[in-house]
């Protein structure tokens, strides 16, 4: 399904594919599912993370001089949305702990279903920096586009979205509304029920995340 969204990469790796599907199920715990969360954040930041840019720097090893690859430019940027985003963020970091950090917190409108912004807090300077903006669930995609409408503003050099689950609603809506953004997720799901959760999804995230349901 991945290629009717051109602006979609579903990263399926075995491994994905797995913890995926115990995320899924009813009865794994609360724990489970944070440290599967976490797991799965890190192999979706690979992918997502793939075309970092590079410089070479001269490096000593215990046998030689060298040039040697590393990051170019200015630290990357992880935003959150809150408070499920904060799952996939947990694992990202475990690969950039160096990583600038920002959380922008939405609710959804329970009737309308529109996303209602209630937090913003980003690091200042966004010019040139690789800006990743994480959310577990991309449903109707209203609060990944609000999101990512609000960190324009501060014209990063790049910007990507990372999610655990995406819907054929959710990928339409944002690429309608942001078609520079390339989604990076787990899976596509086959639709959305009419309370606007996906389906067959794995109940709400942030519930299951923090045991709060």
């Amino acid at each position: 399904m991945s290629q009717d969204f051109p602006n979609c990469t579903v990263v399926d790796h075995p491994l994905v594919k797995h913890k995926l599907t115990l995320m899924r199920r009813v009865e794994t715990s609360t724990a489970s599912f944070r440290a599967l969360l976490q797991e799965i954040s890190q192999l979706l930041a690979y992918e997502a993370m793939r075309d970092l840019k590079l410089r070479d720097e001269t490096i000593q090893t215990p046998l030689a001089t060298m040039e040697a690859p590393v990051l170019d430019g200015k630290k990357l940027v992880l935003v959150a949305i809150l408070r499920a985003g904060q799952g996939i963020l947990d694992g990202m970091l475990q690969l950039v702990p160096s990583a600038r950090i920002g959380h922008i917190g939405m609710y959804r409108d329970p009737e309308t279903l529109m996303a209602v912004e209630y937090y913003y807090k980003v690091p200042g300077q966004l010019t040139d920096r690789d800006v990743i903006v994480c959310d577990p669930m991309l449903a109707t995609g209203n609060s990944a586009i609000a999101a990512l409408s609000r960190i324009k503003n501060s014209k990063p050099g790049s910007l990507r979205f990372v999610c655990l689950l995406a819907c054929p609603e959710g990928l339409a809506n944002l690429r309608e509304h942001h078609p520079d953004v390339h989604v990076y997720t787990a899976a596509i799901d086959e639709r959305l029920n009419e309370h606007g959760y996906i389906l067959p999804g794995l109940g709400d995230a942030g519930d299951r995340l923090f045991g709060t349901k």
